[in-house]
C-alpha cells in the first residue's frame, strides 16, 4: 500500500513538472510576442517607407525588419495570423521606429501618406512596350532610352525569372521584339519620387502581375498552353476588344480557329509587327508582310505577346464562351461584330468600309 502511494505521489510529481514546463513554454512564447509586437524605440525616430503596388503584409516583414520598425518578423507574422487587418494600401509613409506593429499596420491599411514628393503612374490596359516607355519619360525623371537599358538586359531578365514563376525561357526568343511585353500589368502605380527606379517600377507591374495571376495559376497549369501562349493569346483580345463579353467570345474565336489549324489573322498583330498603331497609322499592305508577329502570315501564335492585357482578358482565356464564332471584326469605336462564317464576317466589312467605320484602307 505504501509503495502505491509513493507511486501515485511520483506520477503526480511528474505531471506536475510537466504541466510546469508546458506553463512556462506558453508564457514563454507570450512573452516573447508581446514584447515583439511592441515598438522598436521609445524614442521618435521617423522613417519614410514605400510599399509597391502588389506588395503583400507577409511580402513586407524583411523590408519592415530591415528599416528597423519591428522587432520579429515571426511575431510580426504571428500578429497578422491573430488579428484582422484592413487591406494593404500601395504608397509612401511617414513611419516611426516608436510605433507598435498594430499601430503601423493601421497606418498602412489607412492609405494616408505623407510624402508630398510621391508620384502616381497610370499604366493603361493594352499599352505596347513603347507606350509604357512614354508614359515612364513623362512623369520620372528617366528617358524612354533609360528604360529600354534595363529591360533588354538579359542577365536583369534573367533575375526576373528566377523571381517570377510566369516568365519562362520564352521571353528570350531573339524574335520577340520586348521581352517583357505582356508581363507589365496594366494599373496605377505610386512612388516615392521621380527618382524611382526604373528596376523599381518594373517589379511594382510584375507583382501586380502575379497578384492578378495567383487565382488562376491551377487553371493555367492545366491548359494545354503555356503561361506564355495564354497572355499572347490574352494580349490579342485585349488589343481588340472592349469589355468582358467581347473578350469571352473573341477569345472562343481564337482558340477554335487554333483547334481547326486555322490561321488566327489577327489585325492586332499585324499592326504590332509592323510596329504600326490600329486607328492612327495607315497599314497598306501589311497584312502580306512577313514576320513572327503577323497572324495573317503565320500559322498559330505570334511569337509573343503583342500588348498589356488586363485580368478580364486572361480569365477570358481561361474561361471562354462556348460560341461557334470563328470571324471577328472590329470598327473605329472598338465595337466588335462576330460571324460564324466567311461569308457574314465579308458583309460586315464590306458595312463598315461603306461607313468609313473600318480601320484598313
Amino acid at each position: 500500500m505504501k509503495r502505491r502511494i509513493r507511486y501515485g505521489r511520483i506520477v503526480i510529481a511528474f505531471i506536475a513538472f510537466l504541466f510546469f514546463i508546458l506553463l512556462c513554454s506558453v508564457l514563454g512564447i507570450y512573452f516573447f510576442y508581446s514584447s515583439n509586437i511592441k515598438s522598436v524605440s521609445k524614442k521618435s525616430e521617423k522613417v519614410t517607407f514605400t510599399v509597391a503596388s502588389g506588395s503583400t503584409y507577409t511580402s513586407l516583414a524583411s523590408s519592415l525588419k530591415e528599416s528597423n520598425l519591428i522587432k520579429s518578423e515571426f511575431a510580426y507574422k504571428i500578429y497578422l495570423k491573430l488579428n484582422k487587418v484592413k487591406p494593404l494600401q500601395a504608397g509612401t509613409y511617414a513611419l516611426n521606429r516608436n510605433m507598435s506593429v498594430k499601430e503601423i499596420l493601421e497606418i498602412l491599411g489607412s492609405g494616408s501618406t505623407e510624402n508630398p514628393d510621391a508620384i502616381r503612374i497610370t499604366f493603361k490596359e493594352g499599352l505596347v512596350v513603347s507606350k509604357v516607355a512614354k508614359v515612364i519619360e513623362e512623369n520620372t525623371n528617366h528617358t524612354q532610352e533609360d528604360f529600354y537599358k534595363v529591360i533588354t538586359d538579359t542577365t536583369y531578365l534573367k533575375t526576373l525569372m528566377n523571381k517570377y514563376w510566369f516568365l519562362t525561357e520564352d521571353i528570350l526568343n531573339k524574335e520577340i521584339y520586348y521581352a517583357l511585353e505582356g508581363y507589365l500589368y496594366p494599373n496605377t502605380y505610386e512612388f516615392a519620387n521621380k527618382d524611382v527606379k526604373i528596376e523599381t517600377i518594373v517589379e511594382s507591374m510584375l507583382n501586380s502581375m502575379e497578384k492578378n495571376l495567383e487565382p488562376y495559376k491551377e487553371k493555367i497549369e492545366a491548359s494545354t498552353y503555356s503561361i506564355h501562349e495564354i497572355i499572347t493569346l490574352a494580349s490579342m483580345i485585349q488589343s481588340e476588344g472592349n469589355n468582358v463579353d467581347d473578350f469571352k467570345k473573341m477569345a472562343s474565336v481564337f482558340l477554335t480557329r487554333l483547334s481547326k489549324k486555322m490561321k488566327l489573322q489577327s489585325c492586332a498583330s499585324a499592326y504590332y509587327g509592323e510596329k504600326k498603331v490600329m486607328g492612327v497609322d495607315a497599314f497598306g499592305d501589311a497584312y502580306l508582310k512577313s514576320n513572327s508577329y503577323n497572324t495573317y502570315v503565320i500559322a498559330g501564335l505570334p511569337v509573343g505577346p503583342i500588348s498589356s492585357p488586363g485580368i478580364d482578358a486572361i480569365s477570358a482565356i481561361l474561361n471562354p464562351s462556348d460560341t461557334k464564332y470563328l470571324y471577328f471584326a472590329s470598327d473605329k469605336n472598338m465595337k466588335v461584330y462576330f460571324s460564324e462564317t466567311y461569308q457574314e464576317h465579308q458583309k460586315t466589312i464590306n458595312q463598315l468600309k461603306s461607313a468609313g467605320n473600318w480601320y484598313g484602307s
